[in-house]
């Protein structure tokens, strides 16, 4: 732990370095930035340009080191300038005092109208905005619509339109939805759309203050379903040992009929073969669901947040200051629309239909007639042991390794350990 918090006071840079120029810090959850996350790179990149006094030092781990180090550098007061963080991870910040309030930043850069208001809200405790958005979190199923009219097949709508769906691809020896739980077990973006679909939205709160148990007859019912799916074989046989990479190999090589993930997979999806047979499912509604089901996971991304302590050094707030305002600048989220993200404020996305009809397909579900989004993805709503024993126990399910019962239980043992 405290060579952890040695690393992060590392990030925590002086105002001015030996050349003069302004330094700032960006701590993100990915090891290689460059590579896993063109987007905010290109972003950083072109923001430099613009601003030759001042450098971006970009740094990172994986979710899971890059949280528990966020952690520790909190308690010892060393966080990085800026940092990409769980929204329930960024509220315990907030109420600790570790985080700037950028509610009067943003007012002073004109930038607070530029968000949808319930970006706004879901970022806010009271007056206090604690996050700004990091990206936006489009996810769903990507569909090879080839493969499932070659197999004399419709896109389904429906759970039982996926399962019949499944059943005729897995005896035909294609795989349904293509996932990877090995070092990426958080992979699985359309389950917890599902949870939605189960009432997840109203229950979070009785969840958090132990009044409503995780291992309830409604969220049973959808880890049953879960369990028909890995019956009716929709999974990859090896979907233990694969990575998320190796699942978005396995579909942009034609390999399944489906991928779960999200709109940053646009990109690979585009430059691959199956480009010109590709559409974007919402996921499946169940006729035993509770609540709304029409309904696509569209909202930000984690937050970036701001340590409290750029607020006593004038040229590195300033210089903070000049990047938030790049990030969320028309040129900024135009750079995010061409490297596959949406944008996360209300700029109109320049879109080329032909190279970019990945992206399109996306954001043409986002926009349907008659869809909603829910104001959260459900692992962000919770401390980030519920989230992970979440994603456990999906996979749990469909690698045959837990019972539905046991999986909810899972879940609520860690939701038990966080209210002790």
């Amino acid at each position: 732990m405290t060579a952890a918090a040695l690393t992060l006071s590392a990030c925590g840079s002086t105002a001015s370095s030996a050349d003069g120029k302004t330094n700032i810090t960006l701590s993100m959850q990915n090891a290689d930035v460059k590579t896993a996350d063109p987007a905010t790179w290109a972003i950083v990149q072109a923001f430099q340009k613009a601003n030759p006094d001042i450098t971006v030092t970009v740094s990172g781990e994986a979710v899971a080191d890059h949280l528990q180090k966020l952690s520790i550098a909190a308690q010892s007061d060393t966080l990085p300038d800026i940092f990409w963080v769980y929204k329930s991870t960024a509220e315990q910040m907030q109420k600790a005092g570790k985080l700037l309030d950028l509610a009067p930043v943003l007012k002073d850069l004109k930038l607070t109208d530029s968000f949808p208001k319930s970006t706004i809200a879901n970022f806010s405790n009271g007056n206090v905005i604690y996050g700004v958005p990091y990206q936006g979190l489009l996810t769903g199923l990507w569909v090879n619509t080839k493969i499932l009219s070659d197999n004399g097949l419709t896109p389904p709508k429906t759970f039982d339109d996926l399962v019949k769906v499944t059943k005729v691809l897995n005896a035909k020896g294609v795989t349904t939805i293509s996932n990877g739980a090995n070092q990426s077990s958080f992979s699985v973006w359309a389950f917890l759309t599902m949870l939605d679909r189960y009432g997840f939205g109203d229950k979070v709160k009785g969840l958090l203050d132990g009044s409503v148990k995780y291992s309830n007859d409604e969220f049973l019912r959808l880890y049953q379903h879960i369990d028909q799916l890995r019956k009716a074989g929709a999974f990859p046989s090896n979907v233990s040992t694969q990575t998320y990479q190796q699942a978005v190999d396995q579909f942009t090589s034609g390999k399944a009929a489906m991928l779960d993930s999200g709109v940053w997979a646009s990109s690979a999806i585009q430059a691959s073969p199956i480009a010109p047979n590709i559409s974007f499912w919402q996921g499946p509604q169940f006729s035993d669901g509770v609540g709304e089901q029409n309904i696509i996971m569209n909202v930000a991304s984690a937050p970036f947040a701001v340590d409290h302590k750029v607020a006593n050094d004038a040229k590195k707030l300033d210089a903070v200051k000049k990047f938030l305002a790049f990030y969320y600048s028309d040129e900024a989220q135009q750079i995010l629309v061409d490297n596959g993200q949406p944008p996360v404020t209300t700029y109109k996305a320049k879109l080329d239909a032909q190279k970019q009809g990945a992206l399109k397909a996306a954001l043409d579900a986002a926009t349907a007639d008659g869809v909603t989004s829910p104001l959260s993805q459900p692992d962000l709503l919770v401390p980030t042991p519920v989230a992970n024993s979440m994603y456990d126990s999906i996979y749990g399910v469909i690698e045959g390794q837990l019972t539905p019962s046991a999986a909810t239980d899972l879940v609520q043992k860690a939701l038990d350990s966080n209210q002790q």
